[in-house]
């Protein structure tokens, strides 16, 4: 049978090769064909996510002014100690400040007992302890409920709306129940604490208007919710002494009045009456 050309081609072709000390062609990878219908698109979602990840800031050269921090975040240990505050304040408020109430009116009370000059009185710190430990939550909700409210698009107006509410409303109300509250847990009678609160009352509200409005105005405008309290606090250790020192000098007339009373009293029942004992002359 006569061989093709094709394969008597493929014949010597071979030959030559095995002539050459070459074994077999290198075999080429076969093709793959791609498929008709395209693959998964990618997915829109991801590619915009991708696209929308955040950018980090750029670090500041030496040359970018960087803002100072407020004063209230430099002062070390003072701020580690407002930062420990305002955490407790937010997740207890109510035990905060009634802690921070006890705190406060102890040291109040001790101050006066030492400005006085006379021997220490347990009795009264407990009694101011009382005071301030009842009063504080209420104190506490006013206080959350005046910053609420009177609120306008001009801080000036509500600044001024808030201090003249607290001083009217807040002020009166408040010393009235201190010095009340001090002389019904001191033994007085309802009459006597009436004149405790007339002759205590009107004195020390004059005397709030020389302080509290520049305290509340400067709290509301330049300290942080969260240490509202805590720089009232401060500044109420100051104010309640001067309360406790005044409630003292009110017990001190107290006292010397009731001394005079009863010295005259005395005084009367040892003078025995003299009695005339000269007949009347008949005159004619």
């Amino acid at each position: 049978m006569p061989l093709s050309t094709s394969a008597l081609l493929r014949g010597a072709f071979r030959h030559r090769l095995e002539h050459l000390g070459i074994r077999s062609l290198p075999r080429s990878t076969p093709r793959r064909f791609q498929a008709s219908t395209p693959g998964p698109k990618p997915n829109r979602g991801s590619e915009a996510v991708r696209s929308e990840s955040p950018v980090e800031d750029p670090i500041p050269v030496g040359s970018t002014p960087v803002p100072p921090l407020p004063l209230w975040q430099r002062l070390g240990p003072l701020t580690r100690a407002g930062e420990a505050y305002g955490r407790a304040q937010r997740k207890r408020p109510w035990a905060t400040q009634i802690v921070s109430a006890l705190v406060i009116y102890l040291a109040a009370d001790i101050s006066a007992q030492r400005i006085g000059g006379k021997e220490y009185v347990p009795e009264r710190t407990a009694r101011n302890l009382i005071i301030g430990g009842v009063s504080a939550v209420p104190n506490f909700l006013w206080f959350v409920w005046l910053s609420r409210h009177f609120n306008y698009s001009s801080h000036i107006i509500s600044l001024g709306v808030k201090i003249v509410v607290n001083q009217l409303v807040f002020t009166p109300i408040f010393n009235s129940y201190f010095f009340g509250a001090q002389a019904l847990l001191a033994g007085d009678s309802l009459s006597e604490t009436w004149n405790r609160i007339r002759r205590t009352v009107p004195i020390s509200w004059v005397n709030a208007w020389k302080l509290w409005p520049a305290v509340t105005a400067f709290s509301f405008t330049f300290i942080p919710v969260e240490y509202r309290s805590v720089f009232s606090g401060v500044v109420a250790v100051g104010w309640q002494t001067y309360l406790s020192y005044l409630n003292r000098q009110a017990e001190i007339e107290e006292e010397m009045a009731h001394s005079r009373t009863v010295s005259t009293l005395s005084t009367v029942e040892a003078t025995p009456l003299q009695l005339s004992t000269e007949k009347p002359r008949i005159t004619t």
